[in-house]
């Protein structure tokens, strides 16, 4: 069970196909393999240390120099090159690095790397000359294969540890799971040192030997410029990137035409997306969930079987259960905590004993710290989670349910809620929302729309407008800093 044996074999199988295009060229299956084999060369010529950083843009030199990396038997480090200067050198630092693949644009735009590690630049290898061959050493189901640090949208970033298993097992499960196979095309605009761009749209692809279409940064012209020209029929994307393209009067039904799977993860998607696509686009947007520690899919809606209000069913191999505060199973229909377990689950958190300890109930089950309710026919619903749910006058309540309204009012294009402590009251909602391009807003008009809807005491007592919310490079909203904002 190896992760990089079945990719490289299909480089090495089918070298004159095309399986990446992106910003800057096509790589072809042997460009591939030739690239994989001078990254490796680089790297065992200035390091014998387990793991190898990677700080590349989404692109084709990616999963290159991750099979680099499998082909020496290390362990891949992605590095979010939009982290702050000293979350990065934090990671490099506990990832114990001393080299890393890069390449000058990416120096150029985000500066040096921190730290004294070994850096290589990968248009300066000798991509045209045969390179000594590194045949790919066999580890075993549990090696480490990628160490993926999570944001840290609360306290130090930590690496998840993700092995051959973890990663080789949610492949196949979201193989089986959509049906797909090597006609398949997808389109690529997530990052692939998340979680979700690396399994979904680079080693699930690569495994199959389907083209991929990247780019590396999401703008909504070149995006829409791919689905016209490269007519893909997968694409997953974060519902901001979703609201970005509901927004574009470029864009047109005929431009999502080619899709068979649009799925959308990383934080819920807003009503007001999901009915904006169906409306204007006639595009049914299907949610999934999972987590880095989960490598990360756990549940995906089909198209064919879409319930809205849920992230659909688990992949198979996938064990779900709710539980309460007291560690009880409920059955249908009742919430709690969303626990999982299977072989798509991490080894644990890296130099972190108890922090792993901890992620694990008696039963094996990682907690994942979010609430849902799983129905009768085994869909989960996911309601919010926990360290973030408010308690006002007695009542639990989760954020999402405000910020749907939110999203609802016209002149708003994202909204977030957080909890202020109040004597009377224990805790109020306090809004925070980015406008639509060139609205007009009215704070009170718009929690008169609010009561409308919701109940007296789940009316935000303020909403502040902001020019941008602020979201974490996956593009989730960063609550903690907006709790410092209401704490000011």
């Amino acid at each position: 069970m190896d992760i990089a044996r079945p990719i490289l074999r299909q480089w090495l199988t089918h070298p004159l196909r095309t399986f990446v295009v992106d910003d800057i060229r096509s790589w072809k299956g042997l460009m591939l393999w030739l690239a994989s084999q001078h990254v490796a060369k680089a790297v065992s010529n200035v390091s014998s240390r387990e793991r190898v950083g990677i700080y590349l843009p989404t692109s084709g030199a990616t999963p290159a120099a991750m099979a680099a990396s499998w082909l020496l038997g290390r362990t891949v480090v992605p590095l979010n090159y939009l982290l702050s200067r000293d979350e990065l050198d934090y990671i490099i630092k506990d990832a114990e690095l001393d080299v890393i693949v890069t390449a000058g644009p990416m120096l150029k735009r985000f500066g040096d790397l921190p730290g004294d590690a070994h850096v290589i630049r990968m248009e300066e290898l000798p991509m045209k000359r045969i390179p000594r061959i590194h045949r790919i050493k066999s580890r075993p189901s549990d090696f480490t294969a990628v160490l993926l640090y999570t944001s840290g949208t609360s306290g130090r970033p930590k690496g998840v540890m993700l092995t051959n298993e973890n990663l080789v097992t949610n492949v196949a499960q979201c193989t089986r799971w959509a049906r797909f196979s090597r006609s398949n095309g997808f389109l690529g605009v997530l990052p692939q040192f998340h979680s979700f761009g690396m399994t979904v749209t680079t080693l699930l692809p690569m495994t199959l030997g389907c083209r991929v279409s990247y780019t590396a940064q999401f703008k909504v012209s070149r995006v829409l410029e791919l689905l016209r020209t490269q007519r893909p029929t997968a694409f997953m994307a974060i519902p901001s990137m979703y609201n970005a393209l509901l927004q574009a009067k470029s864009a047109t039904a005929e431009d999502f035409r080619s899709l068979r799977y649009v799925v959308s993860g990383g934080e819920p998607l807003p009503d007001a997306v999901y009915e904006g696509f169906k409306e204007r686009f006639n595009v049914t947007i299907c949610e999934g969930y999972g987590l880095t520690e989960t490598s990360p899919v756990t549940n995906w809606t089909l198209p064919e079987e879409e319930r809205r209000g849920t992230v659909g069913r688990p992949l198979d191999g996938v064990e779900e259960i709710i539980v309460d505060e007291e560690e009880n199973r409920l059955g249908p229909g009742e919430d709690g905590e969303v626990r999982i377990r299977g072989k798509n689950i991490m080894a644990g958190y890296f130099k972190l004993p108890e922090a792993t300890s901890a992620a694990f109930d008696d039963n094996g089950f990682f907690r994942t710290g979010d609430m849902g309710r799983i129905d009768e026919d085994g869909f989960l619903s996911i309601t919010g989670r926990i360290k973030e749910m408010l308690i006002i006058s007695g009542e639990n309540v989760f954020p999402r349910e405000i910020e749907e309204v939110l999203n609802r009012h016209p002149s708003v294009s994202a909204g977030a809620v957080v909890g202020q402590q109040d004597p009377a009251r224990g805790e109020v909602p306090i809004a925070f929302v980015e406008l639509v391009e060139g609205a007009e807003f009215d704070p009170q008009e718009c929690r008169t729309f609010c009561r409308k809807t919701l109940a007296p005491f789940k009316v935000p007592r303020e909403i502040h407008v902001l020019e941008s919310l602020p979201r974490n490079p996956t593009g989730k909203i960063m609550r903690r800093e907006l709790m410092q904002e209401v704490a000011r």
